[in-house]
């Protein structure tokens, strides 16, 4: 598994674990909760610049965009030049034979 997934998948329970902390801070009345905030501001920025060690360490990008990212390129290396994806078949979505069909169903 790589560094980066690793960070981003401890992501979560590194804030379970600052409430946690700030939990305990506040029942000892040593920090409340709303003077607490910029922990979670350090905490973001310090799994960031993890996430972005790890990736210039690798030498790359993200393995995989964010959900909803737009596909950089075709899904099928074939579909740019206009071969079908599948040699003999139809590329049409509704077949050509589908007219020449009986309206009985083909029985008679």
């Amino acid at each position: 598994m790589s560094r980066y997934i690793m960070i981003r998948r401890l992501r979560g329970p590194a804030y379970l674990l600052l409430v946690g902390v700030i939990a305990l801070l506040a029942q000892a009345h040593i920090l409340g909760w709303g003077k607490s905030w910029p922990l979670f501001l350090i905490l973001a920025g310090v799994l960031m610049l993890a996430e972005r060690a790890a990736l210039a360490a690798e030498g790359g990008s993200p393995p995989m965009p964010y959900p909803g990212a737009p596909y950089q390129g075709p899904i099928d290396p074939r579909a740019a030049t206009g071969i079908p994806p599948y040699p003999g078949q139809p590329t049409a979505i509704v077949p050509a034979h589908e007219y020449d069909k009986d309206l009985d169903g083909g029985q008679s």
